[in-house]
C-alpha cells in the first residue's frame, strides 16, 4: 500500500434529493473531478461511499460540493448536557476541539445551559466519540437529559456548592477577622495571629474546598488550554505557599514576624464560592420558561383498555388509544375527539382567552383543559411529538443557540487568560525591579489581585444569559423564536410582509350583513346546507346563530360563477350575483347602491329571490383580526413599513388595508410569487420580515430575513419560520421585535460592563491600589452583576 494511499480516510454520506440514475452520476462525477476524491454514489441506498485526502480537501469541502451540485446531505443532530465548565474559555475550548474532529460540520457550546449542540456525520463519527473528546479534555458529558431530570440535577449541584461555601466562609471567618488588624490596627485574641492557626483553617480551605480548581486548572493546561481555574490555582496558591514560607521561618525564631497572606487565598476561595453560588442560583431562575411549560403537562390519562377505565402515566399513552377526559381535567395528549362534545380552553398554547367548541372530529392539543362536558378522543400524537413538546424544543435549542453578538466575546475570551497571566508576571518584574527594589511582598499582592481581578466569568456569561431569559419570556407571552441567531436578528427589521387570509384577517368567511326577513334567511341557509363552500358555511352557521330550523331541500342546483337555484317546500329559491337574476328577469330595484357598498368594502354580496321576487341580500367577508389594526398601527410607531400582500383582486384588499391602516398593497399575487415580492424589497436594501401560515407562504417565510410563522404551535408552522406566533395574534409581532430590541440592549450592557470591568480592574490592580480580597470580591460580583441584569429581561412590559 503507497503512502498515499494510507493517508486517504474514508466516509458514507447519505445523500438526499436523487431521482433518477442520472442524479447519482452526476454527483459521482462532479465528485471524482475534484482532487483528492474518489467517489461512488449509491442510488438505491442514497448513500456516497468516498475517500478522500484530507491533506488537500476537507470533509466540508466534499459536502458543500453536494450541497451546490443541488443534493442535499444527511447529518444528524444531537444535544449533550456537559458538565465540569466554570467559564468561557472552557466552552471555548471544547467547541474549538469538537468542530476540528473529522465528521463534525458544527459544534456549539453554551456555558449557560451547560450543553452542547452538536451537527454531525454519523458515517463518520458517533455520540460515545464526541463525549470521549470532551472527557479527554476534562470535562464530562452525557446525552441531553429530559428537562426534569436535568433540572434535579441542578438543584442537587446547588445544593452542593451551598454546602461546599458554608464550610469554606466558616474556616475562613476567623482569618477575615486577622484583617482587621492589618486595616485597622484592631486588638484580636492572640490565638488569630499564630501562623500555625491560621495555616490549619486555610489549608482545607485551598486544597480540600478549594480543589475544584486545581483539577480544573490541571486538565485545561494539560490540553494545552487556560480557563478561570488556572488564574484562581495561580492567585491563591502565591498567597498560600508565600505564607506558608513565612511561617516555617518562625520556627526557631520565635520573634520574628512573619508576613501572612492565609487570609487573603482562604477569603478568596470563599468570595469566589460565593459568587459561583450566586451565579448559578441566578441562572437557575434563567431557565423558569421551560419549568413553567413542563408544569402545563397533563401527569396522567384515563385511558380505556380491554373495556375498562385505567389511569396510566401520560408517557404510556400510546397513538390509537382511546382516553376519557372529564370536566376541568387535561387533556393528556393530541389528539380528535370521538365521542361527545365540549369546550376547550386553549388559551395556555393559542393565547385564545374564549373556549373552543369542540365537535366529534376536531382536534385537541395536550395539556389544555377540558371545560365542561365529558369526552372519548383518540390518541394522535404523543410524548415527543406533541405540540407542546414541540414548543419546549423549540425553546431549549434557542436558549442553548449562540447569536451572533456572542462571537466577539468567544474569540477574546479565548486569548483572555493567557494575556492577563503575562500582565501578572509583568506586574510581578515591574514591582520587584523598579516600584520596590527587591520586595517580594508587594509585588506578590500586586500580581495576585491581577490574576484574581481578571477572571473571564461575567465574559462569559453575557450574551448567553441574555438570550435564555429573553426566549424564555417571549416563549411566556406565546413568541416562539427558533435560535438566539433571530432573536438578534429580529430588532433590525426595517419592512413586514403581512400575507392577508389568515394573517391580518380570520381565514374563516363570517356574514357580515344581512338584508331581509326570517323566511328568506330559512330558505336560504337550508338551500346553502348541503353545500360544503366557505361561503355556504359562513350562511349557515349565521342562521343557526339566529336559531333559524332548517327545511328539507327539495332539488338543488349550483351555477358555477353565478350562485344556486333550489326548490324547499314548494318555493324556488334563487341566491347570487346580478348576473343570474337578470337571467332570471328578477327586478332588483333599489340593490344596487348598497351591492357596490359591500362590494368596496371587500364583502361577497348576494341577491336573494323568492319565487321570482327579489327578497333581500346577505353580504360575507372573512373579517379581520379585532387587534389588527392596533398592531399594524405599533409596527408603524416603531419605523417600520408595512405592506400586505395577497391573492386577491385590487378592489377587496384596497378595502381590507384601508380597514387596518395599511398603505402599501400588493394584490393578485400567486403563492409562488411571493417569495418574489420579497426579494425585490430586500433588493432595495431593507431586512424584511414575512408573516404567514408557514405552509402556503413557505418558501417566502425562508426567503424573509425574518420569516413569521401564524400558527398554533404545530411542527409545519414552527419548522417553517425563524419565529412562531401562537394563536394568530397579531399583536404579539411588535411584541417580538420588542423583546429582541430589549435582549439586545441587555447584551450590549452585560458585554460593556464585563470588558469595562476588566479594562479597568487590570490597570489598577497592577498599579497596587487593589488589595486580592478586594479584587476577588469584585470579580465575584461581576458575574453575578451580569446574571442578575439578564434577568431583569423577565419583567419587560410587552
Amino acid at each position: 500500500m503507497s503512502e498515499a494511499q494510507r493517508a486517504m480516510q474514508h466516509t458514507t454520506l447519505g445523500v438526499t434529493g436523487m431521482t433518477c440514475a442520472a442524479c447519482s452520476n452526476r454527483i459521482e462525477k462532479q465528485l471524482n473531478k475534484m482532487d483528492g476524491v474518489e467517489a461512488q454514489v449509491n442510488l438505491t441506498t442514497e448513500k456516497a461511499t468516498v475517500n478522500f485526502d484530507p491533506g488537500k480537501i476537507s470533509l466540508e469541502d466534499i459536502t458543500k460540493k453536494i450541497e451546490n451540485i443541488g443534493y442535499g446531505v444527511v447529518m444528524e443532530k444531537t444535544e449533550l448536557d456537559v458538565f465540569g465548565m466554570t467559564c468561557a474559555a472552557c466552552s471555548n475550548r471544547i467547541e474549538k476541539v469538537l468542530n476540528k474532529q473529522q465528521g463534525v460540520k458544527l459544534a456549539t457550546v453554551n456555558l449557560t445551559t451547560e450543553s452542547a449542540a452538536i451537527e454531525y456525520n454519523p458515517g463518520m463519527i458517533d455520540v460515545k466519540d464526541l463525549i470521549e473528546k470532551i472527557q479527554k479534555l476534562g470535562y464530562d458529558a452525557k446525552p441531553k437529559a429530559e428537562a426534569e431530570e436535568k433540572q434535579t440535577y441542578k438543584e442537587k449541584e446547588l445544593q452542593s456548592k451551598k454546602t461546599k461555601l458554608i464550610i469554606s466562609a466558616l474556616l475562613s471567618a476567623p482569618l477575615l477577622v486577622t484583617m482587621l488588624v492589618h486595616l485597622f490596627g484592631m486588638n484580636v485574641p492572640a490565638i488569630f495571629m499564630n501562623p500555625w492557626f491560621q495555616f490549619a483553617l486555610a489549608t482545607p480551605v485551598q486544597f480540600i474546598i478549594g480543589w475544584q480548581f486545581y483539577e480544573g486548572a490541571y486538565k485545561n493546561l494539560r490540553n494545552g488550554g487556560a480557563n478561570m481555574d488556572v488564574l484562581v490555582a495561580l492567585g491563591t496558591s502565591a498567597a498560600y505557599f508565600y505564607s506558608l514560607y513565612e511561617a516555617i521561618k518562625t520556627i526557631g525564631h520565635p520573634h520574628y514576624m512573619p508576613h501572612l497572606y492565609f487570609e487573603t487565598s482562604a477569603v478568596l476561595i470563599t468570595l469566589i464560592l460565593f459568587g459561583k453560588f450566586l451565579e448559578a442560583r441566578a441562572k437557575s431562575h434563567t431557565t423558569n420558561a421551560i419549568s413553567e411549560l413542563l408544569n402545563l403537562q397533563a401527569k396522567e390519562a384515563r385511558v380505556i383498555r380491554d373495556g375498562k377505565e385505567v389511569m396510566i402515566p401520560v408517557e404510556d399513552v400510546v397513538v390509537g388509544d382511546r382516553v376519557l377526559v372529564k370536566p376541568g381535567e387535561k387533556i393528556p395528549v393530541d389528539g380528535i375527539v370521538v365521542k361527545g362534545r365540549t369546550s376547550v380552553d386553549e388559551s395556555m398554547l393559542t393565547g385564545e382567552s374564549i373556549p373552543i367548541e369542540k365537535d366529534p372530529g376536531a382536534k385537541l392539543i395536550g395539556s389544555t383543559i377540558n371545560k365542561n362536558g365529558a369526552i372519548e378522543m383518540e390518541a394522535t400524537k404523543v410524548g415527543k411529538d406533541t405540540a407542546l413538546a414541540s414548543i419546549i424544543k423549540v425553546v431549549e435549542e434557542a436558549q442553548g443557540s449562540k447569536a451572533p453578538i456572542q462571537r466577539l466575546a468567544d474569540v477574546i475570551s479565548g486569548y483572555f487568560v493567557p494575556i492577563v497571566i503575562g500582565i501578572a508576571i509583568l506586574t510581578f518584574v515591574i514591582w520587584i525591579a523598579f516600584v520596590e527594589p527587591g520586595q517580594f511582598e508587594p509585588a506578590l499582592v500586586a500580581a495576585i489581585a491581577v490574576l484574581v481581578i481578571a477572571c473571564p466569568c461575567a465574559l462569559g456569561l453575557a450574551t448567553p444569559t441574555s438570550i435564555m431569559v429573553g426566549t424564555g419570556r417571549a416563549a411566556e407571552s406565546g413568541i416562539l423564536f427558533k435560535g438566539g441567531e433571530h432573536l438578534e436578528r429580529t430588532h433590525q427589521i426595517e419592512a413586514i410582509v403581512l400575507d392577508k387570509t389568515g394573517t391580518i384577517t380570520k381565514g374563516k368567511p363570517e356574514v357580515t350583513d344581512f338584508t331581509g326577513d326570517d323566511e328568506a334567511l330559512q330558505l336560504l341557509a337550508s338551500a346553502e346546507k348541503g353545500s360544503e363552500h366557505p361561503l355556504a358555511e359562513a350562511i349557515v352557521a349565521y342562521a343557526t346563530e339566529n336559531d333559524i330550523e332548517f327545511l328539507e331541500v327539495d332539488d338543488f342546483r349550483a351555477i358555477p360563477g353565478h350562485g344556486i337555484e333550489a326548490r324547499i317546500s314548494g318555493k324556488h329559491i334563487l341566491v347570487g350575483n346580478r348576473k343570474l337574476m337578470m337571467d332570471h328577469l328578477i327586478i332588483t330595484t333599489g340593490s344596487e347602491e348598497q351591492l357596490v357598498q359591500y362590494e368596496t368594502q371587500g364583502k361577497t354580496a348576494m341577491l336573494i329571490a323568492i319565487d321570482g321576487e327579489y327578497r333581500g341580500m346577505i353580504a360575507v367577508a372573512d373579517t379581520i383580526k379585532e387587534t389588527a389594526p392596533d398592531a399594524i398601527k405599533q409596527l408603524k410607531e416603531m419605523g417600520i413599513e408595512v405592506i400586505m400582500l395577497t391573492g386577491d383582486n385590487e378592489r377587496t384588499a384596497q378595502a381590507i388595508a384601508k380597514q387596518v391602516g395599511i398603505d402599501q398593497v400588493i394584490a393578485q399575487v400567486l403563492p409562488e410569487e411571493k417569495a418574489d415580492k420579497v426579494k425585490e424589497l430586500q433588493a432595495k436594501g431593507k431586512k424584511v420580515a414575512m408573516v404567514g401560515d408557514g405552509v402556503n407562504d413557505a418558501p417566502a417565510l425562508v426567503t424573509a430575513d425574518i420569516g413569521i410563522a401564524i400558527g398554533t404551535g404545530t411542527e409545519v408552522a414552527i419548522e417553517a419560520a425563524d419565529l412562531t406566533i401562537l394563536g394568530g395574534e397579531l399583536l404579539l409581532i411588535p411584541k417580538a421585535i420588542k423583546i429582541s430590541h430589549e435582549t439586545i440592549k441587555n447584551i450590549r450592557q452585560n458585554l460593556f460592563w464585563a470588558f469595562g470591568y476588566n479594562v479597568a480592574g487590570i490597570p489598577v490592580a497592577a498599579i497596587g491600589l487593589l488589595a486580592p480580597w478586594i479584587a476577588g470580591a469584585a470579580m465575584a460580583l461581576s458575574s453575578v452583576s451580569v446574571v442578575s441584569n439578564s434577568l431583569r429581561l423577565k419583567r419587560v412590559k410587552l
